[in-house]
């Protein structure tokens, strides 16, 4: 399964933060909700929940680090 992202840059907000989650996408979608019913007031919301679910992004995978030596 892939692993989903929310960059809450994403999202306009009148107390803007840099935060990101990932995970797998219900892990995502409910930690991205409590982030902005907690920290950006919103309400909890089916809206709120879509508007979110439509801005996840697939996690892009981990650049192998070189080895050097």
């Amino acid at each position: 399964m892939a692993r989903k992202v929310a960059d809450c840059r994403q999202f306009p907000s009148e107390k803007p933060c840099t935060l990101t989650i990932a995970g797998e996408e219900e892990e995502v979608l409910r930690a991205a909700t409590e982030h902005a019913v907690s920290y950006h007031g919103d309400k909890d919301t089916p809206e709120l929940r879509n508007e979110i679910r439509k801005t996840l992004k697939d996690e892009q995978p981990p650049k192998q680090m070189r080895q050097t030596g």
